[in-house]
């Protein structure tokens, strides 16, 4: 049997994505039934997709790990899997109005209707409860849909290195899959991906921990009224009571991050933003000066002259030289501004590049603190 070509795994970020920031993590602008149309490309043109689906524990985890952010960051698409992320968006005034569960996507991707003539998406699930997976497998194979399993494997419990010897990952390869779900706890499936994404042949990878338990039967997702209210996290803890825990811990850093960033940054969205001359006077430049890459931005950045920033990005990322944003002129800066430049902070850490952001004011810096994104100040030799 003869299967597909190799993904390419390392290329630059797409800078044109449309993506905003919520809690210091860039999500992108989609529903349910864009997120399907992006993933099935993905598998149709053998191109690279690592799907991430943060949701507030996700958001709150990554605050205190700057790996697992890294992963969120450095992926090629990062939905909303959450109520309260949605909720925080309206608050702030963004355009992120619909969660995209990554169940939901799955589910979607499986009862798709199939053009005449085209193959199932064919699915490899890694991880889980021993045996789920297998379960997992057979049950998608037992009826008929849009998705057919081609694989399984049940690591346990051990190291990252330990579960991506050569035997996994080339039994992962040779299954020929295109849609590669993971399932070893949110921070270590991303790790898992992280490391192993460029000996992966898989076009589609994520860590949709819930997804083999689903399949398989093991438990059974909440109710459709539940998904859309944010009440997903009692039927949750009924399904599974060791659950109460991380939904505590979850509530009670929801509540403190309304305190310090959320209702500030609300109030903050309400005053208005600048008046659109000081958008269109913006300066962004990419310039070599010295052995550095820097780029000068100065005025107000943000959704009216996104574009504008989406051109000079890759540039930027192109080159192999440290990475500077002189941001002495800088007067504003909004969520989607924010979200792009944490595009090219991923491929800079990508490519071990050294990064400094230099004259940011005090106002200023108060508006990358509101959005958690104050690591991005941080220099990295």
């Amino acid at each position: 049997m003869e299967f597909p070509r190799a993904v390419p795994a390392v290329r630059l970020p797409d800078f044109n994505r449309d993506v905003f920031c919520i809690l210091g993590l860039p999500f992108d602008r989609v529903n349910l039934a864009d997120a399907g149309r992006i993933t099935r490309a993905a598998v149709e043109r053998r191109q690279r997709c690592f799907l991430s689906t943060p949701n507030l524990n996700f958001a709150i985890a990554c605050m205190e790990d700057e790996q697992f952010r890294l992963s969120v960051i450095q992926s090629d698409l990062s939905i909303a899997d959450g109520m309260p992320l949605i909720w925080i968006a309206r608050a702030t005034g963004l355009p992120i109005n619909e969660r995209v569960a990554g169940s939901s996507l799955f589910q979607s991707l499986r009862h798709a209707v199939l053009p005449a003539g085209a193959q199932p998406m064919r699915i490899y699930f890694f991880g889980g409860p021993p045996g789920v997976a297998q379960t997992a497998s057979e049950k998608l194979n037992a009826s008929p849909s849009a998705m057919t399993a081609v694989g399984f494997d049940s690591p346990g419990f051990g190291t990252i290195e330990e579960m991506s010897d050569a035997d996994t990952l080339d039994r992962i390869n040779t299954s020929g899959a295109d849609f590669l779900v993971v399932a070893l706890g949110a921070k270590k499936g991303q790790a898992w991906i992280q490391h192993n994404l460029s000996r992966l042949r898989v076009p589609l990878v994520s860590h949709l921990g819930a997804v083999v338990n689903f399949v398989a039967g093991t438990v059974s997702r909440a109710p459709v009224w539940a998904q859309k209210t944010g009440l997903e996290w009692l039927w949750r803890i009924k399904e599974e009571p060791k659950l109460w825990r991380r939904y505590w811990a979850d509530g009670v850093g929801l509540l403190t991050l309304l305190v310090d960033k959320i209702i500030p940054l609300a109030l903050a969205a309400r005053r208005g933003r600048p008046d659109i001359s000081h958008f269109d006077a913006a300066v962004m430049q990419v310039h070599e000066d010295g052995g550095d890459c820097v780029m000068t931005l100065s005025g107000a950045l943000g959704e009216p002259n996104i574009v504008r920033l989406r051109d000079v990005l890759p540039a930027a990322a192109r080159s192999g030289r440290p990475m500077v944003l002189d941001c002495s002129g800088l007067s504003h800066i909004d969520s989607a501004a924010l979200a792009s430049l944490m595009l090219l902070y991923g491929a800079c850490r990508a490519a071990g590049r050294p990064w400094a952001v230099l004259g940011i004011n005090p106002g200023v810096r108060r508006q990358f603190e509101l959005h958690c994104a104050q690591y991005l100040l941080q220099a990295l030799a």
